[in-house]
């Protein structure tokens, strides 16, 4: 794997992380599939191919995060890319409860604290944990990448036009995670700009995942297009931007 550019894709087990996983393998990259469950991962990387291998990482545990960092450092020596993937969007709904009966159940009057700190905790803290942690890493690397996957619920923009679609849902749970996701994203691309380390939030869309109860009207392929070409992105491409693959720029 030495001799191939080295991605990191967290929750990379399922879903769009495991697409976007299969993807990068596709570029040439040899692709670290990070998972909570090492087993799950080992299956997932198995699938992916022999340009994947699996990492146990949980980015709520400080000490995943720390191994994870020291096995990557040990047995490559760099990181190319690292996609910020895993995410969470409740630990409270019902099995058949819809997204907007779920989003009654969490406005801001009435939400668990408790529901809060935990979204809060993989979809916002979890990813400045592993940014932080592998940042030495990135930085051993000639050009490296991070691609935060959003959502464009999160966007204030968007849910303060009361023509928004999504504008009813939007609470402090998982649409405001990705609020502050998008807020961390920027913050670490006016930070690295100088050091050429471009980071980029990106929006996946209504994708067809565990996230949603498998709800989406798009497929994982279409969720994952956008976070990969954001991962390749060139020395001209830009930094600090929240994009769609179909929508372009969206509106922080």
């Amino acid at each position: 794997m030495r001799d191939k550019p080295v991605a990191l894709v967290t929750g990379a087990n399922q879903g769009i992380g495991l697409q976007i996983a299969k993807d990068l393998v596709a570029h040439g990259f040899a692709v670290l599939v990070g998972s909570r469950n090492l087993k799950r991962g080992e299956a997932a990387a198995k699938e992916v191919g022999p340009d994947a291998r699996a990492l146990q990482l949980d980015v709520t545990d400080q000490a995943s995060i720390a191994a994870a960092a020291e096995r990557i450092r040990k047995e490559l020596g760099r990181l190319d890319a690292l996609v910020n993937n895993a995410a969470i969007s409740n630990t409270s709904k019902l099995p058949g409860q819809s997204i907007a009966e779920h989003a009654k159940l969490t406005r801001p009057s009435n939400v668990s604290l408790d529901e809060v700190r935990a979204v809060w905790e993989t979809n916002v803290f979890g990813v400045l944990a592993v940014t932080q942690a592998m940042l030495p890493l990135l930085r051993m690397a000639p050009a490296a990448r991070i691609v935060n996957v959003s959502s464009g619920v999160g966007s204030l923009t968007m849910n303060s036009d009361p023509a928004c679609a999504w504008r009813s849902i939007f609470g402090p749970v998982y649409p405001a995670s990705k609020t502050a996701l998008n807020a961390i994203t920027l913050a670490m691309a006016i930070e690295l700009e100088p050091t050429g380390i471009k980071v980029n939030a990106v929006s996946p869309g209504f994708t067809k995942t565990n996230l949603n109860g498998y709800a989406g009207t798009e497929t994982v392929e279409e969720g994952a297009r956008e976070a990969v070409r954001v991962a390749l992105l060139g020395p001209d491409g830009p930094t600090g931007t929240f994009t769609h693959a179909k929508l372009g720029t969206l509106p922080w």
